[in-house]
This record gives structure tokens, C-alpha cells and sequence, in this order.
């Protein structure tokens, strides 16, 4: 990597990875809110919704927010997502995912919160780095990108940040991968990050190890640079 590939992710990391990136990002969702269990429910479920056009995706996790009565674990510990989300119920609740596929991650939720455990507490208990932890607490596989996955695990584990929580502090941010998606992997693959652009797991951790050289031990604010030059710059 040359050092004008370095200065530029430096400059574009330190212009977009700022408070005013909130207003406009799902993560404003658990920003609402100052527990670590309501921050972490929030940001789960805000960011399994974080896919297809930018203003639905607000929308909906803002209707969802109304839907659990603006207190995510409240909601969680009543059950009333066992009226709201019936297992049976095969509508749309978000796009492709129907009330009864979005009803599982209550019953997760749940079943962590009801032993009196964070999600933190529980993710420990799986084998792996973070996103192979979450996923085998989500029983998804940990083959793909997961870019909505890596998302939240940016959210939960990146320190020192005015945009991302660090409220697991038993986690390393050296150990997240990148959350791939279309404005990342068009600006890593044109500034050489990667001679590749496909959405793969294994380009995710290409352009993850190219950023650990600019970003030791913090590759994931690389996400700032390539996501919010590649959004403003399309």
C-alpha cells in the first residue's frame, strides 16, 4: 500500500467519522438510549433492518422503536412481541422478512435477558472471533460477509468513538471484520485495497487485514473512510 493510499483513508476516516455521521445512519437507533441491554437490543434489531434503500430502512427501525415503546428491553422481558410478532404469521414485516422470521430474534433475546445476562455475556460462550460468535448465537453462517452482523459488532466493540458504543469491553476491536457492502467494496477494490469486487467473507477479510496496516489494532474505522467517501463520492 502506498503512503497516499494511507494519508487519504487517514483523511477520509477523520472527515467522516464524526457525530454528524449519526443523524443520518441507522446508528441513531441505539443512540437513543444509554443501558447497555436497550443499546444492544436496539442495535441488533436496527441492524438486521439495515438493507435495501436508506430512508426505508430508517423508517422502519424508527417504527420499531415506536412498536417496543421506545424501551427495547421492557419490551424484550413483557413478551409483547409474542402478540406482535406470532410465529404463524407469514406477512411482511420488513421487505423479505416476514413477522414470524423476525419473531426468532425476540425469542433469542429473550431467553439472554431473562437469565439475567447481557448480549455480551452470551456471545462469550461461543468459540471464534465476534462475528463467528454472533452467529452462532443468531444459528446463521459465519461463510458469508455478514455485513449487517459486522455492523453491529462495530457498534458494540469500537472504543473512543463519538459513533460507535464500546460498551463490550470484553471484545477487541483488532478482531472485527468490515461490514461489506456496495460503497466499501467499490472504494477498496478502486484504491487497491483489493484486487477483488465481489461481496465474499474472504475479500471482507482482504480489505479488513489492508486496513490493519493504516488502523493497528482498529481496522473497522477504515469503515468510516471507504462507506462515507464511497456514499459522497458515488
Amino acid at each position: 500500500m502506498t503512503d497516499e493510499v494511507k494519508q487519504r483513508l487517514c483523511a477520509w476516516a477523520q472527515a467522516y467519522h464524526c457525530t454528524d455521521f449519526i443523524d443520518t445512519d441507522p446508528v441513531q437507533f441505539p443512540h437513543r438510549y444509554r443501558e447497555q441491554r436497550d443499546i444492544e437490543i436496539s442495535g441488533l434489531l436496527t441492524a438486521v433492518l439495515s438493507f435495501g434503500n436508506r430512508s426505508m430502512i430508517l423508517r422502519k427501525a424508527d417504527e420499531l422503536d415506536a412498536l417496543m415503546g421506545h424501551s427495547p428491553l421492557r419490551y424484550v422481558l413483557s413478551r409483547r412481541w409474542d402478540d406482535d410478532f406470532k410465529s404463524n404469521d407469514r406477512r411482511s414485516f420488513y421487505r423479505m422478512v416476514s413477522y414470524a422470521a423476525f419473531r426468532c430474534y425476540f425469542e433469542k433475546l429473550y431467553a439472554v435477558y431473562a437469565a439475567g445476562k447481557t448480549l455480551e455475556d452470551a456471545l462469550l460462550g461461543y468459540s471464534g472471533i465476534p462475528m463467528q460468535q454472533l452467529c452462532a448465537f443468531l444459528g446463521v453462517s459465519d461463510r458469508n460477509p455478514q455485513k449487517k452482523l459486522n455492523m453491529f459488532l462495530r457498534w458494540m466493540i469500537r472504543r473512543d468513538s463519538e459513533v460507535d458504543f464500546g460498551v463490550w469491553k470484553r471484545m477487541n476491536p483488532a478482531d472485527l471484520l468490515i461490514p461489506l457492502d456496495t460503497h466499501v467494496c467499490r472504494v477498496a477494490y478502486h484504491i487497491g485495497l483489493t484486487d477483488k469486487s465481489s461481496f465474499s467473507l474472504t475479500n471482507a477479510r482482504r480489505i479488513t487485514e489492508a486496513l490493519a496496516q493504516v488502523f493497528p489494532g482498529d481496522p473497522c474505522l477504515g469503515d468510516f473512510a471507504l462507506f462515507g467517501y464511497g456514499v459522497t463520492h458515488k
